[in-house]
């Protein structure tokens, strides 16, 4: 049974392209191509794709806001979004919205194929400039250390969850008593606590260890 793919693009050549470079592959059956995304359901519930090449920028409902209606109404389809820019924020918007893949339109078209295939599959196909600024995006934006633990500060709050004495994070630390004390010291006034019970919680909740 081949992989049934629905376009949704308002450009007209465009659409006769993908239509025309589908019914090149045995493994591929066009169920729809439409100019716009503005009954995207009704006309989905009709087309019953497993695979959907979303333009990103329609008249009327745009191919971010149909993903997001269509993940709401049909999970399991699967939705490629394409696109002229290498735009991080409709990259990022069209993920969140529920795209399991995004690629450029001057992608070729046997990658386009691939990216069909590699996606019913359950991957996440992207062009590697796509891939790079997603990594990129990551790399910049991970989680903060709001509190401005030391990494030994780290260490000694994640020893205090698992229950260790001060005396015994002395030991696996390497450190003597008084320097655990002091570096607990600075644990409370960092994190705002007064107790070990208001520490450890904070710890746990926020997911600072």
């Amino acid at each position: 049974m081949g992989i049934r793919v629905c376009i949704v693009d308002d450009n007209t050549n465009r659409r006769e392209s993908l239509t025309y470079l589908l019914s090149m592959y045995d493994d591929m059956e066009l169920t729809g191509a439409l100019a716009d995304a503005n009954n995207i359901i009704e006309d989905l519930s009709k087309a019953e794709p497993n695979v959907i090449l979303m333009d990103i920028e329609m008249p009327g409902i745009s191919g971010i806001e149909a993903t997001r209606l269509i993940k709401s109404a049909f999970p399991n389809i699967i939705v490629l979004m394409q696109t002229v820019f290498e735009d991080e924020d409709k990259v990022f918007d069209s993920i969140i919205a529920g795209a399991s893949g995004y690629l450029l339109k001057k992608t070729s078209p046997e990658k386009i194929i691939e990216s069909i295939r590699e996606a019913a599959s359950g991957g996440s196909p992207m062009t590697p400039i796509i891939a790079a600024k997603v990594l990129q995006f990551f790399q910049q934006n991970q989680p903060k250390n709001e509190y401005s633990l030391t990494e030994r500060e780290k260490s000694i709050l994640g020893l205090l969850v698992e229950g260790l004495s001060y005396k015994m994070i002395a030991a696996q630390e390497n450190i003597s008593y008084h320097t655990v004390n002091s570096h607990i010291r600075k644990i409370y006034e960092k994190l705002h606590v007064h107790s070990l019970g208001e520490a450890i919680s904070k710890a746990l909740k926020e997911k600072l260890i």
